[in-house]
């Protein structure tokens, strides 16, 4: 190994690094935002919570989507003709980690949940286009990944529309809440562990090779599931729900209606044997006293349904815990990719060349610990910078809302995963979010902040492209001024 490519090979770690404490700086909050913004987590509980599933998607399950960034973006066959095609093709993904790495500390910054899958493939397409023509981007490819930008944010905003409005007419805007909550939280419970449990037996255990067929995978997602809603089903009866308010206020109210409902009677006896003006007078009294019951049945309701209102969310910040770990586990196994597959395109040809990077099939573990690692780093330090958008400027959040969200953008990333399509992880969170607000009524949601997250999302990939043409303008002369000095 040449000093050049020792040279190229430490900035590759450096740039991969950096990308990736980038995309925990600020893809944490699509994983977190809502279940901070909900109040279901602290941010310590949250940054803990992620760095265990954040970390075991990476690693465990990171090698799916790293293979369709280092290879599928870029048609290798045009850097394996030219001449010092090689050594080109290295320049680029260096450019593309920095540039990528660069705009997302730009975003995190001033707080934009930008996305990190268009950083870095308009990265990589920005110096693709520079180094080989139009003709060294692979545009089929390029298209696919466009569809899944349009298609995540409607498919996970679906799924969090469908999964938001059962959970209210089921258990929310029912006359007991609270039974209801008892009745139907135990399948939410076995459904979010038995998806889980086949996540990680298809993707999450594929190194082990178990070879499970999916029978057999789904006969083991469902005694997990089964165990998991027993136990909640348990844990749940022992909830204790503390009253809305304190004695002093309760006893009050409780005797004022009761004085009230006896005034009542005795006005309307009063008024039998009143007459004249006495009886309009004896009228304004009666009217007076029949708004006041109604202001007390008001509290009174307000009251028990606050309590009943408590106990629903209470259950579903639990919940809402396990879908953050959920998602936590599959932005790791999404987004990782977009750290370590430049990096990894740079190792495979530092060790074999360019057709080496074409016949290789797998991802060096040490590569993906290493973005796992960078993630962690990234979100504990700069995290809560985006947090603050996802989690309370779009829309209100509360646990069940948080949890819809949660829930339908984990589904669509652990999908897209497995298909090897490197999606957004962002438009899929603030798509599942929206779903909830459109539920809720469209005037629940901060357009303003819907259209500033929109227009983040269209600057970015033409920043990523230009930013990458510009540093891997600069590697290249760098390089080529070194090699003509020794």
């Amino acid at each position: 190994m040449g000093i050049e490519s020792i040279i190229i090979l430490t900035l590759a770690l450096v740039f991969g690094f950096y990308m990736a404490w980038n995309i925990g700086a600020n893809d944490v909050a699509n994983a977190m935002g809502t279940s901070i913004g909900s109040g279901a987590l602290t941010l310590k509980k949250a940054i803990l919570i992620a760095a265990v599933f954040e970390f075991a998607g990476a690693f465990l399950v990171g090698s799916h989507v790293t293979e369709t960034v280092r290879k599928g973006i870029i048609d290798l066959s045009i850097f394996t003709k030219m001449e010092n095609g090689t050594n080109i093709l290295m320049y680029g993904m260096l450019a593309s980690l920095l540039a990528a790495g660069a705009w997302l500390q730009i975003a995190s910054y001033f707080g934009w949940p930008v996305s990190t899958t268009h950083s870095i493939v308009g990265a990589i397409v920005g110096f693709g286009v520079i180094a080989g023509g139009a003709a060294g981007v692979d545009w089929g490819q390029i298209g696919t990944i466009v569809m899944s930008w349009a298609i995540s944010p409607l498919l996970s905003g679906t799924i969090a529309f469908v999964v938001f409005s059962v959970i209210r007419r089921s258990m929310i805007n029912v006359p007991n809440p609270v039974q209801a909550t008892k009745r139907w939280a135990p399948a939410f419970i076995f459904l979010v562990f038995a998806i889980l449990t086949l996540v990680i037996l298809f993707k999450g255990l594929k190194n082990l090779h178990l070879n499970l067929s999916f029978p057999e995978a789904l006969t083991i997602a469902t005694g997990i599931g089964l165990v998991a809603s027993i136990t909640g089903w348990l844990l749940i009866r022992r909830i204790y729900i503390p009253p809305s308010v304190d004695e002093e206020t309760t006893i009050p109210l409780a005797a004022i209606s009761v004085d009230l409902r006896s005034m009542a009677r005795l006005i309307r006896r009063i008024q039998s044997k009143a007459t004249g003006k006495t009886e309009g007078h004896i009228g304004d009294i009666q009217k007076h006293v029949e708004l006041l019951t109604n202001m007390v049945k008001r509290s009174e309701a307000q009251i028990q349904t606050g309590g009943d209102s408590q106990f629903v969310e209470k259950i579903f910040a639990h919940l809402q815990v396990m879908s953050a770990c959920f998602v936590a586990f599959a932005h790791g196994s999404n987004d990782v990719a977009n750290a370590i597959g430049p990096l990894a395109a740079i190792v495979s040809i530092v060790n074999g060349g360019a057709s080496a990077l074409v016949g290789q099939t797998s991802v060096p573990v040490w590569i993906l610990g290493l973005g796992g690692i960078g993630i962690i780093i990234g979100l504990s330090t700069w995290g809560w910078r985006v947090i603050e958008t996802i989690g309370k400027k779009i829309t209100e959040l509360t646990p069940t809302r948080g949890f819809s969200a949660e829930f339908a953008a984990a589904a669509t990333i652990v999908l897209a995963s497995r298909l090897r399509i490197p999606i957004s992880t962002t438009h899929t969170l603030v798509g599942g979010v929206l779903g909830v607000g459109i539920a809720r009524g469209i005037e629940s949601l901060n357009l303003r902040v819907v259209r500033d997250i929109f227009t983040s999302w269209v600057v970015t990939l033409p920043a990523g492209a230009g930013m990458s043409i510009v540093f891997f303008l600069i590697i290249r002369t760098m390089f080529n001024s070194f090699g003509a000095a020794i």
